[in-house]
């Protein structure tokens, strides 16, 4: 890949003149490599006409989020599409995102990674959302072009889910089936690959088994768009926050959409981390819930905090950059 140069000029772009966007959230399963991370924000400035509207890494979960926005053409696929879509969705986020994996994937061994956040792989989930007058449809189409890539570039299973799965499994059905959710390292942290060779369900995409440890699985989804909130609770026992997570996810009878995770966050601190449907709930009340149940058993929570910007601010955000020189 030829490197990005900053004082290279810049190609004139034409993002004004659309109305569908598109935004993906790629989770790399690395944070404490500063090699890795370099790489992979290398390839994230490879096209101009995709940016990072935002990004977040984290020691402690050794885990690393890109925001990328694009814009969207749709065409007419008359059903002839390799995936047998009625329209062909085109952007040039599909190449920076496969720019991204293939950086990550050369660059990152997950045998030999550990954090306090679950994974299955090392590129471990791509989570695609509709901006602007783009729709769920529109984001299916790519998503699934994405994931056929991944799997011919990389030979890792791929799982979809929500709106890019066929019966729209959620996400975290997939994940229970897979284990996701079970440390496998001091009770409350994930260490090399937590996957066996035969899988226990048949991935959507690509080969049926883990080819490579060293590169695991995949998840690839369509859903509106989540923002991302987490809630430090002062508290190293994670089994007793796992407990107050259960007032907050949607799952349990908490709050509609939400889901939370409770993960082990430094010697004296657990946080909530939570992803919900801003359409929804809110993070207030996210805060509200957590600060009661956890009142009640004598814990003190600190103010929680976003890990990303909103839907609202993410298309303005990328016009401003992407148009800058128009």
């Amino acid at each position: 890949m030829e490197p990005h140069h900053a004082n290279k000029p810049r190609p004139k772009l034409s993002a004004t003149k659309h109305s569908k966007f598109i935004s993906c959230k790629l989770y790399i399963s690395e944070s404490r490599n500063a090699t890795a991370v370099d790489a992979v924000e290398r390839a994230s400035k490879s096209d101009p006409q995709v940016v990072v509207v935002s990004q977040f890494g984290d020691h402690h979960y050794n885990r690393f989020r890109y925001t990328l926005v694009s814009y969207i053409v749709v065409v007419d696929g008359g059903g002839s599409s390799a995936a047998g879509e009625a329209t062909v969705v085109h952007s040039p986020i599909r190449k920076v995102l496969l720019a991204m994996i293939e950086a990550a994937f050369s660059s990152i061994d997950l045998e030999s990674q550990s954090g306090a956040h679950p994974r299955i792989g090392v590129v471990d989930d791509l989570s695609f959302h509709p901006v602007g007058q783009a729709t769920i449809e529109d984001a299916a189409s790519l998503a699934r072009q994405v994931a056929s890539d991944i799997a011919c570039i990389a030979a890792v299973p791929v799982f979809l889910y929500a709106a890019a799965h066929p019966a729209g499994k959620s996400v975290g059905a997939v994940r229970r089936e897979l284990g996701y959710y079970r440390p496998n390292y001091r009770g409350n942290q994930w260490s090399g690959s937590v996957l066996p060779n035969v899988l226990p369900v048949k991935p959507d995409v690509g080969p049926a088994h883990v080819v490579s440890h060293k590169r695991g699985a995949t998840t690839v989804g369509v859903t509106p768009w989540i923002e991302n909130y987490n809630v430090p609770v002062l508290c190293k026992d994670v089994a007793t926050v796992r407990r107050i997570t259960r007032g907050v996810t949607g799952r349990s009878g908490g709050l509609p959409t939400v889901q939370a995770l409770a993960l082990f966050h430094g010697d004296d601190c657990t946080e909530i981390a939570c992803l919900l449907d801003p359409d929804h709930a809110s993070a207030y009340q996210v805060q509200t819930v957590v600060e009661q149940i956890a009142g009640d058993q004598g814990l003190e929570v600190e103010q929680g905090y976003y890990t990303d910007i909103t839907k609202d601010e993410a298309p303005d955000k990328y016009l401003k950059i992407a148009c800058a020189d128009d």
